[in-house]
């Protein structure tokens, strides 16, 4: 599988960008996940799988995957739709929801 090229996408639940500027290259899954019968925990023999290098941007990933010769996949991010909300339109007369306390 090859690896994979992306940037992190904001938390939903949180308004900060903290992490979301940085491009994140990881190593694409060689050996078969299983479970363990003991304890019921998912683990792998592939310890690459868990490794996550962190770039400044996508041509420094891409030209880390050349030079050691891996091959990747970029994953361009979704585009985000911003809204701009003013404060003051929750107490409009002309409102379409009844306010409520």
């Amino acid at each position: 599988m090859p690896a994979r090229i992306y940037r992190q996408s904001k938390p939903a639940g949180q308004s900060g960008l903290a992490g979301t500027r940085e491009w994140i290259f990881e190593y694409g899954q060689s050996a078969q996940r299983k479970q363990s019968a003991l304890m019921g925990w998912t683990g792998s023999a592939d310890p690459q799988s868990q490794i996550h290098l962190y770039f400044d941007s996508c041509e420094a990933a891409e030209a880390y995957a050349q030079r050691e010769r891996i091959a990747y996949v970029v994953e361009e991010a979704a585009p985000r739709m911003r809204r701009p909300k003013v404060y003051a339109d929750n107490f409009r007369y002309d409102r379409i929801q009844n306010w409520t306390h």
